[in-house]
C-alpha cells in the first residue's frame, strides 16, 4: 500500500471511532479542513508507512490545526497518529480539551 492508502484507512478508522466524517481530499478544500470531524472536534491524522519506535510531533501541525478548528467553528481539535500502519491511534489534545475530558470522566459538565 502507498501513503494515501494507509492515510485513508487511518482516517476512516478515526471517523468511525468518533462517529464523525472523513473529509474528502484530506481537508484540502477552501472551507473544509482537517482529515476528520464531528460536531465539536476537528482531527488531523498522521500515519507512517513503516513501524517506528518514535514519532515526532511538529508544533506547526498543532498551530495550523488550532486555526483551522476555529475557522470551522469547532470547539476542540486533536492530532491522531500511530507508530505503524493499522496499529492503535494516539491523540494529542491541548490543555483545554484534556481538562474537559477529565471533567466529563469525573461526572462534571465542563461547558
Amino acid at each position: 500500500m502507498n501513503t494515501r492508502q494507509f492515510s485513508n484507512k487511518q482516517e476512516k478508522a478515526v471517523a468511525k471511532l468518533i462517529n464523525g466524517k472523513k473529509h474528502a481530499n484530506s481537508g484540502a478544500t477552501a472551507f473544509i479542513k482537517g482529515d476528520v470531524s464531528s460536531d465539536d472536534v476537528l482531527i488531523e491524522c498522521k500515519t507512517t508507512l513503516t513501524k517506528k519506535d518514535s514519532f515526532s510531533i511538529k508544533k506547526e501541525w498543532l498551530t495550523k490545526l488550532k486555526k483551522e478548528s476555529f475557522a470551522m467553528n469547532k470547539s476542540y481539535f486533536a492530532l491522531a497518529f500511530n507508530f505503524a500502519p493499522g496499529e492503535e491511534n494516539y491523540f494529542i489534545v491541548n490543555e483545554n480539551f484534556f481538562k474537559n475530558i477529565i471533567m466529563i470522566l469525573e461526572g462534571k459538565n465542563g461547558n
